[in-house]
């Protein structure tokens, strides 16, 4: 099997898939925001936001380029996300700056352990790539500094997104027999991120964001249980306010296959 590892940015070849070396290693979230590879002890039990199908994160930045004909649909994966980092709807979990390069190859996964105090919800999990804040910074040592608009465009602080997905509560026991959950109740999300070859590099750090809607990729929940829907009605279509847990016996985290060794001091 080949592959464009990103992050290098080579080709590798692999005679087994995943290959036999990759280790999955849990990264957690804690209730500080931040994301370690020791599982919590101490905190707060959960961080919460407040989710409205009524102004759902978008899955770009606004305003949003047409995607055809000849639009960027094909790039949007690529997209920075720091449009999303500061809504009130969208918890963010950052890690310290990697001392080393960590390589990641393989099938990536997030665990989540949530409630929502509605009774259907999506959760989105984002594993990001943060580029230093200096990442590109020698176009501007001059003394004029950089020109309008230069430090935008930019890898300076980029968040590049590595795997992004979502999993709809009312199929979390069975894609064929959907059912209602329980208000308030924390239960165990998980959510497959499919397979990847990527390296962050040495003074990056990793980011997870994890959000309720993502429009228009992903159509509305109304967080409501209802039979269908996409025959609900407009107040059907209902605020929750979704928690993320981050306890010793609800650890929140997403399973990276890691390469090269542990981690563990890696991003503290």
């Amino acid at each position: 099997m080949k592959t464009f590892q990103s992050g290098s940015n080579t080709w590798h070849t692999y005679d087994k898939w995943p290959p036999p070396g990759a280790v999955a290693t849990s990264l957690y979230l804690q209730s500080e925001g931040v994301l370690t590879f020791e599982p919590p002890s101490e905190g707060n039990a959960y961080r919460e936001y407040l989710s409205d199908p009524a102004n759902p994160v978008p899955y770009r930045a606004r305003p949003i380029s047409p995607t055809y004909p000849g639009g960027d649909w094909p790039t949007w994966e690529t997209d920075d996300q720091r449009f999303a980092v500061h809504r009130p709807d969208v918890l963010t979990y950052v890690s310290a700056p990697l001392d080393k390069d960590l390589v990641v190859t393989g099938k990536l996964e997030a665990n989540l352990y949530a409630s929502t105090s509605g009774t259907d919800s999506d959760f989105v999990v984002k594993v990001i790539d943060v580029f230093p804040e200096d990442a590109q910074d020698a176009a501007w040592k001059a003394d004029d500094g950089p020109a309008p608009g230069q430090y935008s465009k930019s890898l300076n602080g980029y968040q590049l997104p590595i795997a992004m997905e979502v999993r709809r509560g009312r199929y979390l026991k069975s894609f064929e027999k959907p059912e209602a959950l329980q208000s308030g109740v924390p239960v165990l999300w998980n959510i497959p991120l499919r397979d990847r070859d990527h390296v962050f590099r040495k003074g990056h750090r990793i980011m997870v964001q994890v959000q309720s809607t993502w429009f228009p990729l992903i159509d509305r929940n109304t967080q409501e249980y209802v039979p269908s829907i996409y025959q609900a009605a407009k107040e059907d279509f209902v605020k929750a306010t979704q928690r993320v847990y981050c306890t010793p016996t609800m650890p929140s985290h997403v399973v990276l296959p890691v390469i090269g060794g542990n981690p563990g001091h890696s991003a503290r």
